[in-house]
């Protein structure tokens, strides 16, 4: 049996249910809601296998994933962390949810075609064959960025 390979240790995967990964890829949502904060860094954004179904019936929700495939199951794309908060007054974002962490999302860049993947909760240790893939997709510019971060 030969062991597992994992992508460099800088980059991680996150979870997160449609139709919230596809909010993130293509409709403007900066802020992933988290029980605690994460450390800043790049991660690979992995669509879990479960669908939010109530979270379709949202009217936010549902203009920015209509039309949209909801791919799970998968790695859709790379997204930077690039802080977290709470919000002590107003949200600081439609997307955000009260007594939440705010995960701060920049650098969002979707691929063009889904990498099959299983994911878990927290961050996760990505296998280096979905990372080689992940990183066929992205722009050369990209791929040095990621490489030069650790």
């Amino acid at each position: 049996m030969t062991s597992l390979l994992y992508a460099p240790d800088h980059i991680r995967g996150i979870t997160i249910k449609q139709p919230w990964a596809a909010a993130i890829l293509h409709g403007g949502k900066r802020v992933e809601n988290r029980p605690r904060p994460w450390g800043p860094g790049w991660r690979l954004l992995h669509a879990g296998a479960a669908i939010d179904r109530a979270a379709l019936r949202d009217p936010l929700v549902a203009r920015t994933v209509r039309g949209r495939e909801l791919p799970t199951r998968a790695i859709l794309g790379i997204v930077r962390i690039t802080g977290s908060h709470t919000d002590t007054g107003e949200p600081c974002s439609p997307w955000a949810q009260s007594e939440r962490v705010h995960l701060d999302l920049d650098d969002v860049h979707p691929l063009a075609l889904p990498v099959p993947c299983d994911g878990q909760l927290g961050p996760w240790r990505v296998p280096l064959d979905v990372y080689e893939s992940v990183l066929l997709q992205l722009p050369a510019h990209l791929q040095r960025l990621l490489e030069a971060v650790s």
